[in-house]
């Protein structure tokens, strides 16, 4: 697990307060001042903020070293967290409630993103739209092609299922047997949208905008609002044993994230390049990244408090559906401390710099 091999002396969160400042006057971190994590991900944009963070160099001016480990999905996560394999993890809200009512201590500390999921039809089941609501295109294309539209998205459990189960079901009014649900990574999810194996995916960027650029027929057919309203997506979540042994460190942490949101919303052209070194294997084109970033499904934000009621009603859906075999306390769950603290600390950086002659 995490590494402390001294206690940070000289590093204060004033000095991340003030992003021009940080890089400007961070001090050096000898070998000996660094605090490593075990840092889980996925390489996905809703949780950009870690790629921006690395690809900036701000983890290593600021004395953490952060070892990545790469999954293909939250699930896949949530064994190597029961495996007590991870310190610190980007994931979906989905699998982080799974973790926690599964017995694995840990605290959602952020958001990275909200309302990132799309329905992207192809083909014949896109022109089944036109002129109609999701529920009489379901029905069109069931009746004109004699069998029902495979949906891809990820295994069970992850957000991309879970919201489009809700959209089906609450949002829609119909049976989830309406339709073939079809659970793969999410390298795949693209390859079979493109090479017509399924007719739609729930998914996010930047495969909607990949699949839209090189299949004419392919569109959204349905944003995150209209799925989930102000869904929950990827989260930034630690073990308690990391926020209670190294505070300082995951402090330091919690300021980079705020500051990358930042970045995202702001310079996204900046951002992705260091998106682009981790998302499609750098097979993604530079302006596809780009595109993906404007587009109306990265809806980045830092602040945990903003997803806690959607939270609450994509849990008390996941016990209904079975995803959930018990409860989970979502007061439990999230620990909003060192975002607030944070937040705090640079909203006042940054008013000392506003006030400066």
């Amino acid at each position: 697990m995490f590494r402390l091999t001294r206690q940070l002396r000289a590093l204060a969160l004033a000095l991340l307060a003030l992003p021009g400042l940080a890089q400007a006057q961070a001090p050096s971190q000898d070998q000996d001042d660094i605090t490593t994590l075990q840092v889980g991900y996925m390489p996905i944009l809703p949780v950009a903020q870690l790629f921006v963070m690395e690809g900036e160099g701000w983890t290593e001016e600021t004395g953490l070293e952060l070892e990545l480990t790469r999954f293909s999905s939250g699930p896949a996560m949530v064994q190597a967290l029961a495996s007590g394999e991870l310190d610190v993890m980007y994931f979906g809200i989905g699998p982080a409630m799974v973790a926690r009512a599964n017995g694995v201590p840990i605290k959602v500390l952020a958001a990275s993103i909200k309302e990132q999921i799309g329905l992207v039809a192809r083909g014949d089941f896109a022109g089944a739209f036109e002129n109609a609501t999701a529920q009489e295109a379901i029905a069109r294309f069931t009746e004109t092609q004699g069998r029902k539209p495979k949906i891809a998205t990820f295994p069970k459990g992850s957000v991309p299922d879970t919201v489009l189960r809700y959209y089906l079901t609450q949002q829609l009014g119909i049976s989830l047997d309406s339709v073939d649900i079809v659970a793969m990574g999410a390298d795949r999810v693209q390859q079979a949208l493109l090479a017509g194996a399924v007719d739609a995916a729930s998914i996010l960027e930047p495969i909607l905008t990949t699949v839209q650029e090189r299949d004419a027929s392919a569109r959204v057919v349905a944003r995150g609002g209209d799925m989930l309203p102000n869904q929950p997506g990827a989260v930034l979540a630690a073990r308690e044993s990391v926020l209670a042994d190294a505070p300082e460190a995951m402090q330091r942490l919690m300021t980079l994230h705020i500051r990358a949101t930042e970045m995202l919303l702001d310079d996204p052209e900046r951002a992705a390049p260091h998106v682009r070194e981790f998302v499609g294997k750098r097979l993604v084109p530079l302006s596809t990244v780009e595109a993906a970033l404007r587009s109306p499904s990265s809806n980045y934000l830092s602040d945990p408090h903003a997803i806690l009621e959607a939270t609450r009603v994509m849990r008390d859906f996941q016990l209904d559906n079975g995803t959930l075999r018990q409860s989970v306390d979502i007061e439990a769950l999230f620990d909003t401390g060192l975002y607030d603290a944070a937040s705090a600390a640079l909203a006042k950086g940054n008013d000392a710099e506003t006030d400066a002659p």
